[in-house]
This record gives C-alpha cells, structure tokens and sequence, in this order.
C-alpha cells in the first residue's frame, strides 16, 4: 500500500487570537505530559451513504477546522518551548493524501504497521527541543474507492484523549450544521475550554522536565517490542466480568491482559516477578468544576497496583487492585493535586516509578483507556467511523504498554498491546486471553 501527499497548507482560525492570549501556558498536568503528539485515525465508508468523497467535502473539513480553531486557538499555534505554545494563529498543518487501495481492502486485515502512513507526521517522542513545531496536524487519505481515513497529531502537552473528544465535538458540529459556530467572548472561552491552568497552576520549573523525562526513561526497556491488538466482544466481556467479579469492562480487559502477560513473563524468565501495573484516570469525571467536563488541557493522573512476586494473580484479586487503584484517585485527591501538594505528589509517584523500574526482576504494564469518549459519534456529515483505531509501532526500545478502544457497537473493547517480541509470541497464544479475545479481526464488522 502506497500514501502519496498531494497537497499541504495551513488551515489558519477564523477569527484572529487576541494579542493578551498570544501565549498559552501549560498547567502542571501538561508539564507532566511527554512531548509527543498523540496518533489518532478515524476511517469513514463512504459506499455505507452510497456517496463519494469530493472536493465539497475537503472544504467542508477545512472551514469547519477554521472555525473549530478560532474556539480552540492553542490548537493553532506552535510549541513556543517545553513550557508554552505561541499562539500565533499560524494554523494547524493540513495535508491531503490518495491511497492506491480501497478501504475494504485495507480494513480486511490491517496491517497495523502501515497505519502510521495515514498520520501527518511522526508520533513518537520528539528528541530535542520541540520549540517551532506544529501543534496540530492532521492528514486527509482518500482510498480509491472514495472512503476516507482522517489521520491526526495533536500535541500530548496539550490534548488528553478527553480533550481531543471535545475538540472533535465542535469540530463535527461544525461541519455538520455550524450550530457551533457561535461568538464566543474571551471571558467564556477561558473559563470553560482552558480551565486546566487555573485548577492545575504551574511554574516554570526546570525539574518538570528532567522529572518527565526520567519517568520515561525509567520506564523504557530494551528488546524487539511489538504491537498487537486484541478485539473482546460484549458477550465475552459479560463472561470475563462475571468471572473477575468486576463492575466495569475496562476493569475486567484489564485485569485479564495483566494476569495473561505476567504468565508470559513467568514462562520467559522461569519465576514470577514482581510487577506495576498503571492506568490513566480522566479527572474531569472526579472533579465538581462543571467546566472541567468539556475543557482541553491534560486532565488525567496515573492509578497503580503493584504485587510481588508471591502474591496471588487470581483474576478477581487482580480486578480488584486495579479497581482499588482507580477508586484512590478521587474528589480528595484531585483537590490536592491541584493545590500546594501538588508538585510533592508528583515528586512522589516519580520516585515511586523510579525505585521500582530500576531493581532487577521487576515488570511494569502502563494502561491508558479511551473507552466511552465517543469518538465514534465524530460525524462530519457524511455517517459515524466505521473504525477508530491509534497505529501499530515495533521498536528496539520501548515500555509495556496497553491501549484500550471502543469497539464500533459501543460495548466491545479493543485491546491494544505492546510487549517484547518474545513475550507476545506467548502472550498471543495463551487461550485463556483467546478464550475472550480475537487476534486482529477485521473492524469492518459491527463489533
């Protein structure tokens, strides 16, 4: 499968950033934030609507990403350094694409590797400064047949998976009927969009950054990482729920991912080890601000479990230590969070992290969730996703790490993992993760 660019421009905001809102400056949340752009797709079947994509449709996308801008202005600048963006109105990075397959095609089986062709850039972390580089950037791949896959990077120092399903909101919104397309004045656009400064004040402090990058360091290993993705159905989840006597499905995949990749690195290195398991937690959902809940800005903290190497790993234990670990992030500890503990807090699960990564004999799994986001309500006007999906990566240097995804019907997930090569061979051949879950299936299919 070959992606030619055809065409790149800037898509500038509709209206211009007032000068006093020139530079945006990151809340101590977004400091914590790698400085990498988050790699987000949505495919869409145009044959469904028995349509075709045409040029009507790229100016619908690129006015309406105007305007969406002009609410959203952060996400029309340029990384100003580590700790701000310039709001410059210079726009986001806007490419156009052909594909020389169709969509069904490609969707029959996906080869996840070749998923980062329809991105606008490169995702993974960004080595240096980032300062002059684009916030967002978004990539147009129009297949043969007429369907269409919309590519995005957006800046993780600035977009949390919540906050990308707000921007997208508008952003379809408006192509749809403008009914978003509403004067907004700088008073309601700080207090509702932005608020993550204000409820998250920082400074800038040198120790972020060299405290984030040690986090990630800390929390890379070497080895010949790959990617594989796992689709459980809802009637599965039903059984794995029951089973792990859990409340929720992230919950049950997770608990369930855990036990089966702690068995594969029981079998590599011939005894049980003592493993970290993490899971993001969106904050907007334990907060009482009521701008909080459609803001941008990175408004998520890291719940941990951790057992030793003796402990038990029956299923129903481990769903509840990862349930145990999601309640600790609460009302209380949001509260504290964002006031003056904060950055002693942070301090403490960086050292935490650290003294654990770094003993011999230890395994960390890092889940982050964008389960219920609704991003496969993103309607631009011509029918909802028929698959939301991030990218496949292999890599010689990595972390454990697993992406959880609605599945199209809502009440699916799919599970997106990332282990050393030897361990997946394992981990994909374990039945009772394939008890639950299908290897790779084809997306084109309701669930």
């Amino acid at each position: 499968m070959e992606v030619e660019i055809i065409s790149q421009e800037n898509i500038k905001p509709s209206s211009p950033t007032p000068q006093s809102l020139r530079v945006f400056k990151f809340s101590l949340l977004d400091h914590f934030m790698p400085s990498s752009y988050i790699p987000f797709l949505l495919f869409y079947d145009f044959s469904e609507n028995g349509c075709h994509y045409t040029n009507n449709h790229l100016q619908r996308l690129k006015k309406s990403l105007s305007e969406t801008l002009a609410r959203f202005y952060p996400l029309a600048g340029k990384m100003k350094d580590d700790y701000s963006i310039d709001c410059d109105d210079e726009g986001a990075n806007f490419l156009e694409a052909r594909v020389n397959c169709t969509l069904h095609q490609f969707l029959f089986k996906p080869d996840l590797l070749l998923l980062h062709k329809f991105l606008p850039c490169q995702p993974l972390l960004l080595i240096g400064s980032v300062a002059g580089t684009y916030v967002t950037n978004i990539q147009v791949n129009v297949f043969e047949c007429g369907s269409i896959a919309i590519g995005l990077c957006v800046s993780h120092k600035i977009v949390d998976g919540a906050g990308l399903s707000t921007f997208l909101e508008v952003w379809t919104a408006n192509a749809r009927d403008n009914t978003c397309n509403k004067n907004i004045d700088i008073g309601d656009l700080l207090s509702v969009s932005f608020v993550s400064t204000n409820l998250f004040p920082a400074k800038d402090d040198l120790w972020l950054k060299d405290s984030v990058t040690e986090i990630l360091s800390s929390s890379l290993k070497e080895g010949k990482f790959v990617t594989r993705r796992f689709v459980f159905d809802a009637p599965a989840i039903a059984i794995l729920k029951d089973r792990a006597r859990s409340l929720t499905r992230v919950e049950a995949v997770s608990a369930l991912i855990w036990n089966c990749t702690m068995a594969a690195s029981q079998k590599k290195h011939g005894s049980p080890r003592r493993c970290l398991l993490s899971h993001s937690v969106n904050l907007r959902t334990r907060m009482s601000h009521p701008a909080s809940k459609k803001s941008l800005g990175n408004q998520v903290w890291v719940a941990t479990a951790r057992l030793r190497a003796d402990q038990e790993r029956e299923l129903d234990h481990l769903a509840r230590e990862v349930r145990v670990g999601i309640s600790n992030i609460n009302g209380d500890f949001v509260k504290e969070l964002g006031g003056e503990k904060g950055k002693e807090m942070m301090l403490d699960y960086i050292k935490e992290i650290g003294e654990f990564s770094s003993k011999d004999g230890a395994d960390s799994l890092a889940f982050t969730s964008w389960c219920k986001l609704g991003f496969y309500e993103a309607d631009f006007g011509w029918g909802k996703p028929v698959w939301v999906s991030t990218i496949g990566l292999e890599a010689p240097v990595l972390m454990n790490s697993v992406a959880l995804i609605d599945t199209r019907s809502g009440d699916g997930i799919e599970a997106w993992v990332i282990l050393d090569e030897e361990e997946m061979i394992l981990l994909q051949n374990d039945n009772n993760l394939l008890n639950y879950a299908s290897l790779n299936p084809t997306p084109l299919t309701s669930d």
